[in-house]
């Protein structure tokens, strides 16, 4: 049995994203998406609704879980015994970042995989950062977030 973790901070949680775990689906027993807890960074949402998000809107699936995790990703795969990481790469940058960390991811821990998915191209230039930045401005995100996602991103950043 091969298990996959789709580790990222996932705020908020795009169409992207959602992209990416039903396409990694029928590559994997079991998915894992986990929120990261990083406290060098000022989250728009919290950890918990994060999460909560990320229930209501990924697909139904026995094979698919959601948790958060603190450290380093190879450390919770070895903890909950996961063999590979799923990334998203969209753009050249993304790869040379990915690349580098795979190869850490590696290093430390030779037993576990990094495998990379190209996002559908109508989601290939989104990041929840630049949603952010439309929804502050009063843009339409509409075509990136889920309903719900949209709804709370825009009372949480309502100016």
């Amino acid at each position: 049995m091969v298990s996959a973790l789709y580790p990222g901070s996932f705020d908020p949680v795009t169409r992207g994203h959602l992209d990416l775990v039903e396409r990694a689906l029928p590559l994997f027993d079991h998915l894992t998406v986990a929120v990261a807890l990083n406290s060098n960074k000022s989250p728009t949402f919290s950890a918990e609704e994060r999460v909560e998000m990320l229930r209501e809107v990924l697909p139904q699936d026995e094979r698919l879980s959601v948790t958060t995790f603190r450290g380093l990703v190879v450390d919770f795969c070895r903890a909950q015994r996961i063999g590979a990481i799923l990334r998203g790469v969209r753009t050249v940058s993304d790869f040379e970042f990915e690349y580098q960390m795979a190869l850490t991811n590696r290093h430390l821990a030779p037993g576990i995989e990094t495998v990379f998915v190209m996002p559908s191209a109508q989601y290939s230039y989104v990041s929840s950062s630049l949603i952010r930045e439309i929804v502050r401005n009063g843009g339409d995100v509409s075509d990136f977030l889920p309903p719900p996602v949209e709804r709370r991103l825009r009372e949480r950043l309502r100016p």
